[in-house]
């Protein structure tokens, strides 16, 4: 009656050894060293900083004088029969005429005023600072996401040892409620009773495998490998308060230095400069051009009936220059509306500066509560499941001499589940909560994984 399920735990268990290979213990900091390598979310976070970083060279580049060199080679034949002279009235013979030119141009522009392209510069530096914070604030991001991935696979591994002691236990109870139905002592409700509850430790425990391997795929995304043998924190895990012990503080220090309330800011600089811009297209521009050009040319005519040809060459040097003046004076209302797209523009990054602020408090008390509620959790959950194994003994006992119902024991069984579930989730949730106030604050580094990895027993 048994062996289907022992089956199918055996074939889930299988498929998870085939989709996860052994690998060494390995901790925190080793998978953040991978995550670094193999990511390729902060790989993408740097492509896109480095690229964003050249619109200062660009920008510059616009100021400075633009030199070009251009040559031309080129050949023409051409051919004339016979014609009457309209002016003698006489026959003339026809002719041919071959030439061959090569010219060649150097000129340079040099903008003398253009305040758009000054503006440009200024905002360039603006856009490299939001890029770096925004890179600066995916390094951040990557060290919550391997953290959460970590310990989520921690978490389901615990998760799963429980169900499984749980339905070792609930099999055990079955085994024995057969034996005593067998003998008189007790009823036949009492055996399926046990059987149920046997039937969902198994189903639960088949849950917990299934979780169990989407958690090691959340973090084969992140490192591009498997990894099932992760270090745990021991029962000596240190339970630290936040300091300074003030939301208000926390808060405080969060609005300075979150790095992604200071993008937005500076993306509301940014388009305020956009304004700007977009008016600076009505001013004139003021630029000067030169340049320099040589165009040499040789060729030879044939008149019909002149048995020498006639040799001809020519030879032209000069150049040139001009201070342009440029005054837009009426483009059909597009620099009009591009003012006001940019105006509005800036209007939307004020309130999303406003929008992220309030999230930014809000996290940040959320994780503040987050670590002090988690404390409190785990001292509470250590006792309950100290009391929880109590009371199932002390179940199991009562139920040895007749005093106690199976119902009972599964109900306290389940309890105990429950509770070192709910404990070792709280442990982890405690050590989360940290490093999420330490984002929220802006102040996350790769010195407080390194803190958290020193918990970690090898």
């Amino acid at each position: 009656m048994m062996m289907p399920h022992k089956l199918r735990l055996l074939g889930v268990s299988a498929l998870l050894c085939f989709a996860a290979p052994l690998s060494a213990q390995e901790s925190l900091m080793d998978i953040y060293q991978r995550a670094l390598q193999n990511d390729p979310m902060i790989r993408e976070a740097e492509a896109r900083y480095l690229a964003n970083v050249e619109v200062r060279p660009q920008a510059r580049a616009q100021l400075l004088p633009q030199l070009q060199f251009s040559s031309r080679i080129s050949g023409s034949f051409q051919e004339q029969s016979n014609v009457i002279n309209p002016v003698t009235g006489t026959l003339e013979a026809g002719q041919e005429q071959e030439s061959d030119s090569r010219n060649w141009q150097l000129s340079v522009n040099q903008a003398i005023f253009d305040w758009s392209r000054i503006l440009t510069l200024k905002q360039s530096e603006k856009r490299v600072a939001q890029a770096e914070i925004e890179y600066e604030a995916a390094k951040q991001q990557l060290l919550l996401r391997v953290a959460e991935a970590y310990f989520n696979v921690l978490a389901a591994e615990d998760s799963l040892e429980a169900q499984v002691v749980a339905r070792q236990a609930f099999e055990r109870q079955l085994e024995q409620a057969q034996r005593r139905f067998e003998v008189g002592l007790i009823a036949r409700t009492d055996v399926e009773e046990t059987q149920a509850a046997f039937d969902r430790s198994v189903a639960a425990e088949i849950e917990a495998q299934r979780l169990l391997a989407t958690a090691q795929e959340q973090l084969r995304e992140i490192i591009g490998e498997y990894v099932v043998d992760l270090a745990s924190p021991g029962d000596d895990l240190p339970l630290v308060p936040p300091d300074p012990q003030d939301p208000d503080q926390w808060v405080r220090a969060a609005l300075e230095q979150n790095l992604a309330l200071i993008a937005a800011r500076l993306q509301a600089e940014i388009a305020q400069d956009d304004v700007r811009l977009a008016r600076a297209d009505r001013l004139p521009r003021l630029t000067l051009s030169s340049s320099y050009n040589s165009d040499e040319g040789d060729g030879e005519t044939r008149v019909a009936g002149v048995p020498t040809p006639r040799p001809f060459s020519r030879e032209v040097e000069g150049y040139n220059w001009s201070i342009n003046l440029t005054v837009p004076l009426f483009t059909g209302g597009l620099n009009s509306s591009r003012i006001q797209q940019s105006v509005y523009n800036h209007r939307a990054s004020v309130q999303a500066v406003e929008r992220v602020a309030r999230e930014t408090e809000r996290a940040t008390r959320d994780a503040y509560l987050g670590v002090m509620s988690s404390i409190s959790q785990v001292r509470a959950l250590r006792q309950a499941v100290a009391s929880a194994q109590t009371a199932l003994e002390a179940t199991e006992a009562g139920y040895e001499v007749g005093t106690r119902t199976s119902v009972e024991v599964q109900t306290s069984l389940e309890a105990l589940t429950r509770a070192q579930t709910d404990y070792a989730a709280a442990r982890y949730n405690y050590i989360l909560n940290r490093l999420r106030l330490m984002q929220a604050a802006g102040t996350l580094a790769v010195s407080d994984i390194e803190l958290v990895d020193g918990w970690l027993g090898r």
